[in-house]
């Protein structure tokens, strides 16, 4: 064999191997590489985060947990600084309180804003689940029975014959009682009653209240005492829990969103119910809770 044609036949291996190399190499970097999952500073926001972790964890990619940041903007900006590459956040949230925009109940509309709106920033929603923290009216059992009230418009017409524990903040809101009234009628109750947010529930177990105002996902709806009204004309827009994650972290392991969009075919508001009730009401670690929601919901095959 011609000596220049072997010594360039070598040399090309060589080359070709090497290039092998570094391609082996970026790609192990890149499905190596950390993937730090945050999340805000409320139990339900806390419970998902480390589920997301958890479920990475599960499938071979390293974490790090900066769970507990203080609130929204916090979150949202240390998501696009790169501090940290994914966290759970809120359709309802994403669009008013970030986007400013006036709440809307065009689910798609919402949905396609965000996606559009966060890009700028190289951000990216998942795709949804259906759990959704909305704002909620939640009557005692026994009230709900008597007067046979399970929706908002039914609490409209028998409100005269109950008492309403509500907060100082959702009297002043647009979308607090005026707004129930004017889409709804009705809502006058028999007596109001301004109580902190900690005890709107222990009001009603308390049995000093009928009806109070609360979340759909709030823990204390375990409590078979306590009945979720259905907003049965749709007042409150919804708040799908969804992971909101950079692009970078997505090109880099394509995997990640896989995983996590796995976790949000599976969350319900049912579940989030739960999971908060064992936090929240039995005192449970949301470490431990989280560990026990992915091994039962079979997240981790």
């Amino acid at each position: 064999m011609n000596k220049k044609f072997k010594h360039y036949l070598t040399s090309a291996l060589v080359a070709t191997l090497a290039a092998g190399s570094l391609l082996a190499t970026a790609s192990t970097s890149a499905s190596a590489a950390t993937v730090k999952v945050g999340s805000k500073n409320f139990t339900e926001n806390l419970i998902i985060g480390k589920i997301y972790q958890d479920i990475l964890e599960q499938n071979g990619i390293k974490t790090k947990g900066k769970l507990n940041l203080s609130g929204t903007f916090v979150a949202q900006n240390a998501l696009k600084k790169g501090s940290i590459d994914v966290y759970p956040e809120y359709t309802g949230t994403g669009y008013v309180d970030v986007l400013k925009h006036d709440a809307s109940h065009n689910d798609k509309k919402v949905y396609k804003t965000l996606n559009k709106s966060y890009a700028k920033w190289h951000l990216t929603w998942l795709t949804p689940s259906t759990a959704n923290d909305s704002q909620a009216l939640v009557i005692t059992k026994k009230a709900a029975d008597k007067y046979h009230i399970k929706t908002f418009s039914d609490l409209a017409k028998k409100a005269s014959q109950l008492r309403f524990a509500t907060t100082a903040e959702f009297q002043g809101r647009k979308d607090g009682i005026q707004g129930l009234k004017k889409t709804y009628g009705g809502f006058n109750f028999k007596a109001t009653s301004t109580v902190d947010n900690g005890v709107r529930y222990q009001a009603l177990l308390d049995k000093k209240a009928d009806v109070t105002v609360g979340f759909t996902t709030d823990g204390m709806l375990a409590n078979k005492k306590l009945v979720l009204l259905k907003d049965n004309k749709h007042f409150y827009p919804n708040y799908y829990v969804a992971p909101v994650i950079r692009q970078a972290t997505i090109k880099a392991n394509p995997k990640v969103k896989t995983l996590l969009n796995k976790v949000s075919a599976k969350l319900t508001t049912k579940d989030l119910q739960k999971l908060n009730a064992k936090v929240d009401v039995h005192h449970e670690k949301y470490q431990t809770v989280a560990k026990e929601y992915v091994k039962s919901a079979k997240l981790g095959d």
